[in-house]
């Protein structure tokens, strides 16, 4: 009897030390081993940036020349003032523009530039006194009676970072300091949404982010047509020679884009990295058969039949499967014997002047006739030599579209001169990276709060340390280009904002996101319950049958009690 009770005994205190190590130990060493390792975000500041609240400052310097200022009105020099515009795009999203400028009368040496015989040399001389900052402007204004602008021209923009402008009249002007800065005012804003940012370029470049009104249309498809912003772009140039057996064809690139195109892509160094190649594709047709004029004895291609001609020529052209940066494709066709000329015509049915065209975000296509360099005489193949500064000049022009480089047409009363073998002027290198800026800003924005979202609405996502990491560091650096933006440190805001769209996109497209994406509760207990169930069920009726016993014996002793 004794030894039975001692059995029994034995038995329960072994069933409640398993169910103790299961309970105890078991559950949490399983919960802790199975749950979803979820590192952590900085989602406060995230949600932060769901509203988006930009501050852009530009920093101008105003100088008056000698003959534009009254000597009591030069006595209050130098001044400083500030002017803000807000501007609120949507419920979201809201931009305000400061320029803070600083007027001051010019140095003997500014003097002597401003004295130069053209505007080119005075801004080349102004130049060689002091560099601007990246971002700024300096403006001079120059008496009505200077001949330093050409008549009819009441600003000059030259190719770096400088702008002049002519005074008005002394009775158009007034007498008083505030209406002299009152006078200039129109001008001075003119000349800033020229050479520094407008308020349509920086909504374009919000496109993505909110949506656009009517008015904005034209900023919009200048938008869609240039390249979205991207850490790097490679550049190829093909030369299309459909006839070699009449057609042996010469080019230079190497020569032409180390003299054309290479000055321009290291002035755009701090948007992107630049890669070039080149190739020569034979019996490359353009897939459209052109229509004869006979009027002209020419061959004519269309504005409408110009959307077929891409695709079967870009089946042709390969790409680098290695790199994922945006491919410009910039195509030199040389039309075959039989249909040549070969000219392009617009929706007016005039001949397109530099014949050639380019297609939104792809690139290029130019058309070379070589007809008139031999004639039915000559022997084929014909050794063709192509001018590659007539090609090359098409081509940049295009690339400045495809990059984003605005030239549009200045107000009246403006004479910009042109960039000139450089490719770009440095007001426009500031222009883009502005926009620039403000694109990558709301891309990255996007970006990490739609990402913050899956993950608080999806629980079964992993997010290891590297998500996080490349996480708060997006943050961090969509931060500081804000405030860098604020300072007027475009250069540092670009860079900032590249690095936070560049770890927002690695953090977002992580294959590691995917790993338990689809693996459901219904699924773990699918898996887990074959496991559990055989050890649980022993476990839980010696539990049932233990408490049981003490019920029993609990009721024995308040009997035996009464």
């Amino acid at each position: 009897m004794a030894t039975t009770e001692v059995e029994r005994r034995r038995g329960q205190l072994a069933a409640l030390s398993i169910a103790a190590v299961v309970i105890l130990i078991g559950v949490p060493l399983w919960w802790r081993t199975t749950e979803t390792y979820r590192a952590w975000l900085p989602f406060s500041q995230i949600n932060e940036l769901d509203n988006l609240q930009l501050l852009l400052s530009a920093d101008v310097e105003v100088v008056f020349a000698r003959g534009t200022m009254a000597p009591e009105q030069q006595k209050k020099f130098p001044l400083t003032l500030t002017k803000d515009d807000e501007h609120v795009i949507d419920e979201n999203t809201a931009v305000r523009y400061r320029y803070e400028s600083r007027f001051r009368t010019a140095t003997v040496m500014e003097e002597d530039a401003l004295n130069q015989p053209s505007a080119a040399e005075a801004d080349l001389s102004l130049h060689m006194l002091s560099e601007s900052p990246c971002g700024s402007l300096v403006m001079y204004v120059i008496p009505e009676s200077s001949s330093l602008l050409p008549l009819g021209v009441d600003v000059y923009i030259g190719k770096r970072r400088t702008a002049v402008l002519r005074m008005g009249a002394a009775g158009q002007v007034g007498k008083s300091l505030d209406k002299v800065l009152s006078h200039l005012d129109p001008r001075i804003t003119q000349v800033l949404q020229v050479m520094s940012f407008s308020h349509s370029d920086i909504t374009a470049a919000l496109s993505d982010r909110v949506r656009l009104s009517p008015t904005n249309k034209r900023s919009k498809a200048d938008s869609m047509r240039a390249f979205k912003s991207s850490p790097g772009y490679e550049i190829t140039f093909s030369l299309l020679n459909p006839d070699p057996k009449s057609h042996r064809l010469h080019w230079d690139i190497e020569g032409a884009a180390q003299t054309y195109i290479r000055p321009m892509l290291s002035k755009l160094s701090p948007v992107a990295n630049f890669s070039i190649d080149s190739q020569i594709l034979y019996y490359a047709v353009l897939g459209v058969n052109p229509r004869f004029d006979s009027s002209r004895r020419k061959y004519t291609l269309s504005a409408d039949s110009l959307a077929h001609v891409i695709n079967p020529v870009e089946a042709r052209l390969g790409s680098n499967a290695a790199s994922s940066n945006p491919v410009l494709n910039f195509l030199l066709y040389v039309p075959d014997a039989h249909h040549s000329p070969l000219h392009i015509r617009d929706h007016k049915k005039q001949e397109v002047p530099s014949n050639a065209f380019h297609s939104p975000r792809w690139g290029g296509i130019m058309v070379y006739n070589v007809n008139d360099e031999y004639g039915p005489e000559a022997e084929l193949p014909v050794d063709v030599s192509i001018n590659m500064a007539k090609v090359m000049g098409v081509f940049l022009a295009q690339l400045r579209l495809l990059l984003g480089v605005q030239s549009s047409r200045p107000p009246p009363g403006f004479l910009v001169e042109p960039c000139g073998s450089a490719g770009l002027a440095d007001w426009e290198l500031d222009r883009l990276m502005w926009t620039r800026s403000v694109e990558n800003i709301a891309t990255a924005a996007m970006t990490v709060t739609s990402l913050a979202q899956l993950l608080d609405q999806i629980g079964n996502i992993v997010i290891n340390d590297n998500i996080a990491q490349q996480v708060s560091s997006a943050v961090t650096s969509l931060q500081l280009a804000v405030a860098e933006l604020e300072s007027a440190n475009v250069a540092f805001a670009l860079q900032y904002s590249k690095e936070a769209m560049l770890a927002s996109e690695r953090a977002f497209f992580d294959p590691s996101l995917l790993h338990l994406l689809y693996f459901p509760d219904d699924q773990k207990f699918a898996i887990y319950i074959p496991l559990f169930l055989p050890m649980c069920v022993p476990i839980l009726l010696s539990l049932l049958k233990i408490l049981s016993e003490v019920r029993k014996r609990r009721r024995e002793k308040q009997t035996k009690k009464e």
